[in-house]
């Protein structure tokens, strides 16, 4: 339980995605700016996806581009098919996420496509950025259930963490989109997908809706997992999913690895006041339960 913890933010792409509020290339850009000089080393910025489907990944090239001078960070950007990877790659991408869901119904209403239709459609992207020497990430939604399906099997999780694998994905991130998953469900997940992919080339995508992440979290750093997605102020939702929060907040998941002794690199101040400042852009306070603390705290030092 000891061993280093990767932390990937999600914040300027899946926190950002399902927000009402517009926020502008500029801010996004300092946002992303932010979370880097807070210590956050890997960061998803965002998705070459249809601009009318996700009004808020709109110019993600702008801000790929607007960040590509900050030195020692790894940006991430979510392609949904080859037209996304052609764009992405115009734009400077060297690490791309493509994307599945573990149930069928909700790969219907996302992305209107059965999951092996799905597949089929990144298949070109996977051999493009072979050639092209491009890392891609692959992302496996609704792994602890789904607002369609209901429960899903640890199997379907495995057998699609298997394909995404044998076609080159250098890490699988297993997310619980809509938050509903438990401990001892997140072991079980775990373990059959482990079976046949190393658990160093896993990473766990835990959204927070039943107040459940951190937990799951713990349960799956026990099996050995030891890369985690957060949102700084737990930014982010699922719009199939009524009243599915946002991705695990960054800052409970330092606070929590720091006091188990792990020591994350990230300067807990510096990352406050990047989640505040988008939470002000975005005219409400952050879901993060540390940032409403601390910020609690700031305030009665002030007054």
């Amino acid at each position: 339980m000891s061993d280093p913890v990767r932390i990937i933010e999600m914040g300027p792409r899946d926190g950002l995605q399902n927000e009402k509020t517009p926020v502008s290339v500029e801010a996004r850009i300092a946002f992303v700016e932010a979370l880097v000089a807070a210590g956050l080393n890997t960061v998803e910025v965002g998705a070459f996806v249809s601009a009318k489907a996700i009004p808020q990944m709109a110019s993600s090239d702008a801000v790929l581009r607007g960040v590509s001078h900050i030195e020692g960070a790894e940006f991430h950007v979510l392609v949904p098919n080859e037209k996304g990877y052609e764009a992405a790659r115009a734009a400077g991408a060297k690490v791309v996420s493509v994307f599945a869901a573990a149930s069928e119904g909700f790969s219907r209403a996302n992305i209107n496509c059965s999951v092996a239709e799905s597949i089929e459609r990144f298949k070109p992207v996977m051999a493009r950025a072979r050639t092209d020497g491009v890392k891609v990430r692959g992302y496996i939604s609704c792994v602890l259930g789904c607002p369609f399906d209901g429960e899903i099997k640890p199997k379907a999780v495995a057998d699609l963490a298997g394909t995404l694998w044998d076609l080159g994905c250098y890490e699988i991130s297993l997310g619980d989109t809509i938050g509903v998953g438990t401990p001892t469900k997140a072991k079980e997940m775990l373990r059959a997908v482990s079976a046949s992919i190393p658990a160093a080339h896993l990473a766990m995508h835990f959204h927070d809706t039943y107040g459940q992440a951190l937990a799951n979290l713990y349960a799956g750093m026990e099996e050995g997992v030891r890369v985690i997605d957060s949102a700084a102020g737990g930014l982010g939702g699922c719009p199939y999913a009524p009243g599915a929060t946002g991705n695990v907040a960054t800052e409970d998941v330092v606070y929590m690895l720091e006091g188990m002794g792990i020591s994350t690199g990230i300067d807990m101040e510096k990352l406050l006041a990047a989640t505040n400042e988008i939470s002000r852009l975005l005219g409400r306070p952050p879901a993060s339960r540390v940032a409403t603390a601390l910020n609690a705290k700031k305030k009665r030092a002030t007054s």
